[in-house]
């Protein structure tokens, strides 16, 4: 008995030992299996965005290729291209994805649900690049007010033709409602033709996949829950026009769709940048309000928007922006004297700023924002040129002292009344003059609606056979007017300029003639007659 007992109690042991050894493997085997499944899944997550890589530099391959066979010689896309990529911008079907950054399916992986998920609807656009300055104006839907067109005519209002080259101006409408946009794509095309067809002013906007599911965010800073998904938005959509900008220049400024310029804006960042551009700094800052007026190297941007996306839902992007240069510089053992002394050396504030805020409705419903940028100082609302003497007369009466007395002699913008068909303002030399150019300016960058509308450019020549001949339409430069006047220029997008023609000789006068009603006042900034 005791032996049969044994045997059972050694059969049990030995069950049990082998039963707790299949177990042991068994778990191993599981472990192992977890951890080379989790290997797989990242291996086949990194060669999926490795695959959306090469196929975003294939795409930029036979772009280039398209450029050189249509150019014969220009692989960069530039005005000289506009035409060959106009066409395949502008169609749906073939828009350039973003550059697809390795984490983004990490903090976005609903973005690998759809194959166009990153893919940008290119609206208005001549795939200018290679500038120095981009541009970018995130927009969206207002409740109240839309700042936007005035906030485009600023940045356009003093740009040289040679400033108008060198930067492209991105308008991203921050909507998938493609009816909006639409919308405020046509309104950009209505109001800024010529700089839509050069390529300077683009306007795009997300795939509709591109948003995540924004209804279960966690309320965070004592923030309502409209708040904190309309900020969390905000940061995606940053993050996206930076992606899509980060190849189109040397430098990106970021800006909002509630602002106005300085006077001489681009002048100013590029003489900055050149002072600065050997040291080591991470944004120029050329206004201290939010996010408004930040300047970043391109080459910076996808380490930026990283930090963005990783954060994306937790805090708003200008307090996002200030951790970064916490993460690069401040030492937990030093005190926070230390650690903003540390990020004033990579945040560099220009002043005075070039960008004040003039929004007072926020894009989040019922938020009223009265935010100034003290540093921003008096904005400079006229140009000022010496004019030949003469005597001054018109029919517009000026507003206040706005004069036109002292808008030609440059220490003022003339201001006037509702002008209407037939009004006219007159120059009057002392003795003729031969003039070799004339611009003038109407609106300001304040009031740039007050312009002058179908408004012809005449001058009267002092010789009476110059006058008889252009009367019977034998120059060319010009068509006949009244009163023995030749109109030689007229008002196209607020402005007036070009050469005289010497087949006219001296002048006598020149004039500035209405032709039509119109529906606001006007302003004249600027008054230059080169002799």
């Amino acid at each position: 008995m005791r032996c049969y007992e044994r045997f059972i109690i050694l059969t049990v042991l030995l069950c049990g030992g082998f039963l707790l050894m299949y177990t042991v493997r068994e778990s191993t085997r599981d472990d192992n299996t977890s951890h080379r499944l989790h290997k797989v899944y990242w291996r086949l997550l990194r060669a999926e965005q490795r695959g959306e890589e090469l196929s975003y530099k294939l795409f930029q391959m036979v772009e280039k290729l398209k450029t050189i066979n249509n150019t014969g010689a220009n692989v960069t896309i530039s005005n000289s291209t506009k035409d060959s990529l106009g066409h395949s911008l502008n169609n749906t079907s073939t828009r350039r994805f973003l550059y697809p950054q390795p984490y983004t399916l990490l903090y976005l992986p609903h973005l690998s649900e759809n194959d166009d998920s990153l893919q940008p609807r290119v609206y208005l656009g001549q795939g200018r690049s290679g500038v120095s300055l981009v541009l970018g104006i995130p927009t969206v839907r207002r409740q109240k007010q839309s700042y936007l067109v005035n906030t485009v005519s600023s940045l356009l209002f003093d740009l040289t033709p040679e400033e108008k080259m060198d930067i492209v101006i991105i308008v991203f409408v921050a909507e998938t409602d493609g009816a909006f946009v639409k919308t405020i794509a046509d309104s950009i095309q209505k109001n800024f033709p010529d700089d839509v067809k050069s390529g300077l002013v683009e306007v795009i906007a997300p795939s509709p996949f591109y948003y995540p599911n924004l209804s279960n965010l966690k309320e965070t800073f004592g923030d309502s829950k409209e708040r904190v998904k309309w900020r969390t938005k905000q940061n995606l959509d940053y993050s996206y026009l930076m992606l899509y900008a980060q190849d189109k220049g040397t430098y990106y400024v970021q800006l909002e769709d509630d602002i106005v310029a300085k006077s001489g804006y681009t002048e100013s960042i590029k003489n900055h940048v050149s002072n600065v551009n050997t040291e080591q700094w991470l944004f120029l800052e050329f206004s201290q309000l939010g996010f408004i007026g930040k300047l970043f190297r391109t080459s910076d941007l996808p380490v930026i928007v990283e930090f963005f996306l990783m954060f994306h839902k937790d805090k708003p992007i200008d307090w996002l922006l200030d951790h970064i240069l916490w993460v690069k510089v401040c030492n937990p053992e030093k005190d926070s004297k230390h650690c903003n002394n540390e990020k004033s050396k990579l945040k560099r504030t220009f002043k005075p700023s070039l960008f004040q805020h003039v929004g007072v409705h926020s894009s989040l419903p019922g938020k009223i924002q009265n935010l100034k940028d003290k540093d921003f100082g008096k904005q400079v609302l006229y140009k000022s040129h010496q004019n030949p003497p003469a005597k001054l007369s018109s029919s517009l009466k000026h507003f206040e002292s706005h004069s036109l007395d002292r808008a030609y002699q440059g220490v003022d913008f003339l201001w006037v009344f509702t002008p209407n068909q037939g009004d006219y303002i007159l120059i009057e030399f002392n003795t003729p003059q031969t003039v070799k150019r004339y611009r003038f300016r109407s609106g300001n960058i304040e009031a740039n609606g007050d312009r002058f509308y179908n408004t012809t450019v005449q001058v009267l020549p002092s010789d009476v056979s110059v006058r008889q001949r252009v009367e019977q339409g034998q120059l060319s430069c010009c068509k006949p007017s009244s009163d023995g006047f030749a109109i030689i220029g007229s008002f196209i997008n607020a402005i007036a300029e070009g050469p005289v023609d010497g087949a006219l000789g001296g002048l006598k006068a020149m004039r500035l003639y209405v032709h039509s009603n119109s529906e606001a006042w006007a302003v004249l900034s600027e008054i230059f007659i080169q002799v």
